[in-house]
């Protein structure tokens, strides 16, 4: 990962936190890489092993499954995210540039940063995108739920939630309205990549005046 950006993660997603050893950073870049060529399905920690010249048990030493694995890294993704938007918007004192700004962030969200050196954003975005539902979907939501596993994500809806009822406190759905446009960011791009007749927006700048209406529509009607 980045080293100048040291993000902390709730510690029930990994057994040993992997930003703290040159190993276990190894072992976030090259999952990225493995699991954006193969998809979760065909990911494991034998492939993973092989490609890194390391062994099985040394990677369960930090996690003890890949749905965890993949929990680490969807969190870390929306850590990062959350703290672009901050960095973009703490001077903004207008409340609706901020929310655009943030939903440009998001739909721009998918390119790599050229700043982080030994992190590919392109790639884990493309993990986002396809699997990142993968990480709640499951029979255990509540119990990781309660644990806190989706705090990072929940902490940027709850940032964009504040802006929305800055710009209308008088709107009575802000979390209902930002849980959709952090979806709608990615699935939108999904669907412009794999099931382009269920979108209109194959660009770039096409998703951002999709989420832009979206957004300003809602909360003009109140």
């Amino acid at each position: 990962m980045n080293p100048q950006l040291r993000i902390t993660l709730n510690n029930k997603l990994y057994l040993r936190d992997p930003q703290e050893t040159e190993l276990g950073r190894r072992l976030l870049t090259e999952s990225i890489r493995l699991i954006d060529e193969l998809g979760l399905e065909h990911f494991t920690f034998r492939k993973l092993a092989q490609r890194m010249e390391s062994t099985e048990a040394s990677l369960y030493r930090y996690f003890e499954n890949k749905h965890r694995l993949l929990g680490y890294l969807v969190s870390w993704y929306w850590a990062w995210v959350r703290y672009q938007i901050r960095y973009h918007t703490h001077n903004v004192p207008d409340a609706a540039q901020r929310l655009r700004l943030m939903l440009s962030i998001l739909t721009r969200a998918h390119h790599d940063d050229p700043a982080t050196s030994d992190l590919d954003e392109a790639a884990l975005y493309r993990i986002v995108v396809h699997e990142a539902s993968k990480a709640y979907l499951t029979r255990e939501v509540d119990q990781d739920n309660q644990a806190g596993l989706f705090r990072e994500y929940k902490r940027l809806a709850a940032d964009m939630a504040a802006v929305v009822q800055e710009l209308k406190p008088c709107y009575p759905f802000p979390h209902a309205l930002v849980s959709t446009l952090l979806e709608a960011a990615r699935k939108q791009l999904f669907f412009a990549q794999h099931l382009p007749s269920l979108t209109d927006s194959a660009a770039d700048t096409d998703r951002y005046a999709f989420l832009e209406g979206l957004a300003f529509g809602a909360l003009q009607a109140y």
